[in-house]
């Protein structure tokens, strides 16, 4: 009887629900130097929308090729063959199951824009193969999970990039002027993620479709029922696949605003608030949020919203208020500095594939490290949300201490709702839990039904693992 390869194996396994863990023995890339004219061979995976957009930056890059496609969803493929074919002029390879893509040691380095909560898994197990990594952000779907990206790529020297593209902009002086102490000590930091969403009703379960790999696609999420609110973009707002807007957009926001206070990680203490108003559907995340973060010296303010906002409130503003004078910065900035510390290559994609090549993660615009730290703190306020309960607005909540700029949030929060057509003297919204925080340990002090929070229990054999 002649023994199945490991491809057929895997592809058995899963077809008949074995739960068997993945090794990625036997799956190392070449380990070669990449020079300059070599070409670099790049997978990616989750190609129906932000895929898309890995393919047309990856493919401006000289000696760059998209040699593989990998999606559980064989309907995306043929319009991205024919894109990388338009673009590249080769035809690339598809997958439903990444596994089987990391085996090919042709594959140097796997672009990941799938659903959230693949990002981390797909990471791990790449940086395991040999293969350097570009994730999209969130980096991770929880706080374990990006450390554990941290550390795969340490231990197998991987270059992995974050999705946080500000951090190859070439408009950061005054940010830098900030952090050096230009304007004196920052107090309160503020940054806002403004996308309108609309309501994404109700879907029923059903059979999945037969060209989706619908086990696949749930990867590391329990098992459940297949609905198309699901598949494919309204996962964002379930929490078992994605992390609300604070996670989506807001990320990008979060990171930036981070970057601005001198040697911010992780915060000592964090609470949020918010609620889903208006719409009454499927969706289990908040479309209205705000989350104060201390970092000591600076209180961090983070606002997100899904609606059309009163008084001209904008997206991916710094605000930050000093001993000395107010500082308001759109970002980008308006000024340009050629000399702002980026690494090389053009933009975040250029960027990565420079340092696929000179093998220096030190050059990465958006480390591994900086990603996970601006996630987690998306992660952190969330899990303060998520144990809260739900109040009535008749008193104002003791939560909100003394900081003024908080105050002014919770003020900006009530008037907003006030905007779309809330009745405050009848609504209620979620009071988050303050929640102590131990940076060093990326651990809460005191709460152990919020650490639970920090990870989640894997469907084999889709398991983030303990020790990478």
């Amino acid at each position: 009887m002649t023994r199945p390869s490991r491809r057929a194996f895997l592809r058995q396994a899963a077809a008949a629900g074995i739960a068997a863990s993945f090794t990625i023995s036997g799956t190392k890339s070449s380990g070669k130097v990449l020079g300059a004219n070599d070409t670099v061979r790049v997978g990616v995976a989750g190609v129906r929308g932000r895929g898309g957009d890995h393919i047309n930056e990856f493919l401006k890059i000289p000696n760059v090729q998209v040699t593989h496609l990998i999606d559980p969803d064989t309907r995306v493929f043929a319009r991205r063959i024919a894109q990388v074919q338009k673009l590249g002029g080769n035809t690339p390879r598809c997958f439903q199951d990444i596994r089987a893509a990391l085996e090919d040691k042709n594959l140097d380095a796997v672009s990941v824009a799938t659903c959230n909560h693949w990002h981390s898994l797909i990471t791990i197990w790449a940086c395991q193969a040999g293969k350097d990594v570009y994730v999209e952000k969130p980096c991770s779907h929880n706080v374990f999970e990006g450390r554990q990206c941290v550390e795969a790529a340490r231990k197998y020297q991987r270059i992995v990039q974050h999705g946080t593209q500000r951090r190859s902009g070439e408009a950061w002086q005054t940010a830098r002027d900030i952090a050096a102490g230009k304007f004196g000590r920052l107090l309160a930091a503020r940054g806002r993620s403004y996308r309108v969403r609309n309501s994404i009703g109700h879907k029923e379960p059903k059979t999945p479709p037969p060209e989706l790999d619908f086990n696949v696609w749930l990867g590391p999420a329990p098992q459940q029922p297949y609905h198309e609110n699901l598949v494919h973009y309204n996962w964002h707002w379930f929490w078992d696949t994605g992390n609300g807007d604070i996670g989506n957009n807001g990320v990008h926001a979060m990171d930036a605003t981070r970057w601005l206070i001198p040697n911010a990680t992780l915060p000592q203490a964090v609470f949020s608030l918010g609620g889903r108003f208006l719409w009454n559907d499927q969706a289990q995340t908040p479309n209205l949020q705000f989350a104060v973060f201390d970092f000591g010296p600076t209180k961090m303010i983070f606002e997100v919203t899904e609606f059309k906002t009163a008084g001209g409130r904008q997206d991916r503003v710094f605000d930050g208020q000093s001993p000395s004078a107010p500082i308001r910065i759109q970002t980008p900035p308006d000024v340009k500095d050629p000399t702002s510390p980026r690494g090389p290559g053009e933009g975040i994609f250029g960027n990565f594939i420079a340092c696929v090549r000179s093998r220096r993660p030190q050059d990465l615009d958006a480390h591994i490290l900086e990603g996970h730290y601006s996630s987690a703190l998306c992660h952190l306020a969330n899990i303060s949300y998520r144990l809260g309960q739900d109040v009535s607005f008749a008193k104002t909540p003791a939560e909100l201490g003394d900081n003024e700029e908080v105050h002014k949030t919770f003020a900006w929060f009530k008037e907003m709702l006030v905007g779309i057509g809330v009745k405050l003297d009848s609504a209620t919204y979620r009071l988050g839990r303050p929640l102590k925080f131990d940076p060093q340990k990326e651990k809460f002090i005191d709460a152990p039904d919020a650490d639970k929070l920090l990870t989640r229990e894997y469907r084999e054999p889709f398991v983030v693992p303990a020790q990478v």
